[in-house]
């Protein structure tokens, strides 16, 4: 049984962009090879804090986080939930989209979903994300980006330092917290 796959924003001004993300997500499991559907929330930075908190004991918000459905998910593979302001903030700071940026936590989860772990496989994912970032035609992968900004500086000269060390900080725990 396969599921279509469900986009859901808890802003309902961008549920236009949840046709061509379902149709990005469909593209994305067939060249990760996982079955079935993966549905996504993007919603806030408060939600995705709770959500980080109550599933992974973290009380933050972070980027993206994945969900793998159990052994019996009806036509699942699992859910994905991204913050639209963290989203945001790096699609302005990266200088591409946010539906790009989201498009880019999409992947990165449904890479998750799939069973790679970043933290633990001596680059497997990462090498794999930079492939079918390209494949896909998506901007900086995220693991790419995580090891960019730790030598330099993703922020550009026209922010102010006080804004600059707000997005330091905020990528600093992304990466930390990053599923």
């Amino acid at each position: 049984m396969n599921v279509d796959p469900a986009v859901i924003f808890e802003n309902s001004a961008d549920q236009r962009s949840s046709r061509a993300l379902q149709d990005f997500i469909a593209c994305a499991c067939k060249a990760v090879g996982l079955g079935g559907s993966v549905n996504v929330l993007v919603a806030t930075d408060s939600k995705i804090r709770r959500l980080n908190h109550h599933y992974r004991g973290k009380n933050m918000a972070t980027d993206v986080l994945s969900f793998p459905a159990g052994e019996s998910s009806n036509g699942v593979a699992g859910d994905i939930a991204i913050s639209r302001e963290i989203a945001a903030a790096n699609a302005r700071a990266l200088g591409h989209s946010l539906m790009d940026e989201i498009r880019i936590l999409i992947l990165h989860g449904i890479l998750h979903l799939a069973g790679y772990d970043h933290e633990n496989d001596q680059g497997v994912m990462q090498r794999k994300e930079t492939a079918l970032r390209k494949k896909l035609g998506l901007p900086d992968a995220l693991i790419e980006r995580s090891l960019a900004s730790t030598t330099s500086s993703i922020f550009g000269p026209s922010r102010s330092a006080k804004s600059r060390s707000r997005q330091r900080r905020r990528a600093k725990d992304e990466r930390r917290s990053r599923t």
